[in-house]
């Protein structure tokens, strides 16, 4: 077993990036997930009510990221890493309220512009981390702008064999996974408890409950009823579809495309 691919997202449910190697750290891949787009009332913002956010397609640049519209034109919006604003914001994540730090104004208005509505770019801060769930800390270990887990790994025959049932093939895209394996069997995943890649220890903590979003084209934002519909009839487990599971690291380190698998089952 295998990784076969390591994907980042650093701004919450914008496009993501495909890396060769990646840094584990307590809260998810160094750069993942430590941008998030809010609306108004400080809540955040996902393609489950706004598809045309996988539309933008963020880079990784020396000290920066850059940010660019698939169908547009305009200048790349950049933002350095250690960019922010004095300004701090009581932000919302699902359940959770924290505190981030608004990145600029020049960040605000370019997104607002492209998404067609007033939002604003905020970054985590370094101090005040998001607690993950005590149902499932070890260690009481921190997420960052996440849905709820730093970790999200997917095996690719677990793709294929529901691409095996699908009129239309999906993409591992639309799942949004942080690690995905190759070389086992459909839905092996679900049974570890725990894997080392190298020397990196993590924990199997739940199942991923699968929504909307799954549904959207990352080409083109459209939106349909698969892969949902198709999972619904053989993924649903106490009225939730499953699909992939979530990941705890217990130490730190570097993983890298190649690198072996070791489940402990």
């Amino acid at each position: 077993m295998l990784i076969q691919d390591l994907y980042i997202y650093p701004i919450k449910s914008l496009a993501g990036i495909r890396l060769e190697s990646a840094e584990i750290e307590i809260m998810g891949f160094s750069l993942d997930r430590r941008w998030m787009l809010v609306d108004e009332t400080n809540k955040f913002m996902t393609q489950r009510s706004l598809p045309q956010m996988a539309l933008l397609q963020v880079e990784i640049g020396r000290d920066e990221l850059i940010v660019r519209h698939k169908n547009a034109e305009a200048e790349p919006l950049r933002i350095p890493f250690q960019l922010f604003a004095e300004e701090q914001l009581k932000v919302q994540v699902w359940d959770d309220q924290l505190i981030a730090n608004a990145v600029s104004s020049e960040a605000d208005s370019w997104f607002s512009e492209r998404l067609e509505m007033k939002c604003r770019l905020v970054r985590m801060p370094d101090s005040g981390p998001r607690a993950v769930d005590p149902k499932y800390a070890v260690n009481d270990e921190s997420v960052s702008f996440a849905d709820a887990m730093p970790y999200l790994l997917i095996s690719q025959a677990s793709l294929d064999d529901l691409n095996g049932r699908l009129d239309q093939p999906v993409p591992m895209n639309r799942f949004r996974p942080n690690i995905v394996v190759s070389g086992t069997e459909a839905f092996e995943e679900d049974r570890w408890k725990e894997l080392r890649i190298g020397e990196v220890h993590l924990k199997v903590t739940k199942p991923c409950a699968r929504c909307v979003l799954t549904t959207i084209d990352q080409d083109t934002a459209e939106k349909g009823k698969e892969p949902l519909k198709t999972l619904a009839g053989y993924r649903l487990i106490n009225k939730k579809i499953l699909f992939g599971q979530n990941l705890l690291a217990l130490q730190t380190g570097t993983v890298q495309i190649g690198d072996t698998v070791q489940p402990i089952l």
